[in-house]
């Protein structure tokens, strides 16, 4: 069955006609021919940077001691308050002293006793040798009065040892402060049983001089061997607590562990600081700020310009019209931006907006750059 289309239906579906086949050759026309990408750029500068790497580190005392009796018995007198400062040599614990004090005086007796046999049988001997050189007694009887000197003069060194053992736990018996410091909370009370070497007491941390022991990777070990080597700048080392304030005293690079450990292969780094006001606690979590190579006028950029890729880091830079892909080596990032250790140098101009739609040789439609922001403090 035929049907007559009318001259005005037929204009109609010309004019759409040609108006679709339009749209599909024009849309994708521009999009082939690769028109600029509008970007925005910076123009890299140099800018003063105080470059820090942060750790995580945890205070210790440079002496710390666990008290723990070397003779059992009952507490009987505690002396010190619970984190109370402490001197050197003064009192903190008694044990029950009645038997440590009677064993001493029983040796004691002993001593004495033992002395006194002593002294007859020398006296027995003398007697015994002179009546041997005018022969009136037989030489064998001279024989057993030496043996028996002897055999006294053992019982007497016998006896005094046991005076230095029974003195020894009597001294025992009473726990002084090895060193001056801080005490803890005390794990006993008086009335508690104690056990040589097993309940433990209390334990006592110096106030002086503290250590801050952090982690590094085994790859940062030459250069924290060239810091433990070299001079140490004043401000090397400082510490940040966890409410984001600063500790005021720097510290020094005291010691670095023998070995890296096999299974993480990370080693123990130890920084001592003065601790003058006691702020640094046993235990306490800090965060360790390091100086790193990135001090000085360094060139930087917008993080955001950065792209990663299989590993490496680069940055569109412009060149004329079109843009080429630049690898850089990263070093500290702070606040928004970032140094580049190479790869830029200053008035560079590199895209920071845009890049996403950009790929090697791409031509570029430069936008207004970004106002370059002041110097800031690495982090």
């Amino acid at each position: 069955m035929k049907r007559n289309l009318s001259p005005l239906a037929l204009a109609f579906f010309a004019s759409a006609l040609l108006y679709s086949c339009g749209n599909k050759e024009g849309a994708p026309q521009g999009a082939m021919m690769g028109g600029p990408v509008p970007v925005n750029t910076y123009t890299v500068m140099q800018e003063r940077v105080v470059g820090t790497d942060t750790y995580p580190g945890t205070v210790v005392p440079l002496s710390e001691v666990e008290l723990r009796p070397q003779v059992s018995g009952y507490i009987t007198q505690i002396f010190v308050k619970d984190g109370q400062r402490v001197t050197k040599g003064q009192k903190l614990y008694e044990i029950d002293r009645t038997k440590y004090q009677a064993a001493y005086n029983q040796a004691q007796a002993q001593v004495r006793s033992a002395q006194a046999n002593l002294n007859r049988v020398q006296k027995d001997l003398e007697r015994y040798e002179n009546l041997a050189k005018q022969d009136a007694i037989a030489r064998q009887r001279v024989d057993y009065a030496r043996a028996d000197v002897e055999t006294a003069r053992a019982q007497v060194a016998v006896a005094r040892s046991q005076v230095a053992s029974a003195a020894t736990d009597l001294g025992y018996s009473i726990i002084n402060a090895p060193f001056s410091g801080t005490i803890g909370i005390s794990q006993v009370r008086v009335g508690s049983q104690v056990s040589p070497g097993q309940t433990l007491l209390n334990t006592i941390s110096s106030d002086g001089p503290t250590a801050v022991d952090f982690v590094i990777n085994e790859t940062e070990l030459p250069r924290f061997n060239r810091l433990q080597q070299g001079k140490q700048p004043d401000s090397l080392f400082t510490l940040s607590f966890s409410d984001g304030s600063t500790y005021p005293h720097t510290g020094k690079l005291s010691a670095i562990d023998r070995a890296i450990g096999t299974q993480t292969g990370t080693i123990t780094v130890r920084v001592s600081f003065p601790n003058p006001d006691r702020q640094l606690v046993s235990g306490m979590t800090v965060s360790v700020n390091v100086l790193n190579q990135d001090i000085g006028q360094q060139i930087t950029l917008p993080f955001k310009a950065v792209t990663e890729q299989l590993g490496e880091y680069f940055v569109y830079k412009v060149q004329g019209d079109s843009v080429q892909q630049q690898n850089i080596q990263l070093g500290t990032r702070f606040q928004d931006k970032i140094v580049a250790r190479e790869g830029l140098n200053a008035g560079d101009v590199i895209v920071v907006e845009g890049i996403q739609k950009l790929r090697q040789g791409a031509k570029v439609q430069v936008g207004a750059a970004p106002a370059a922001g002041p110097a800031a403090g690495a982090r």
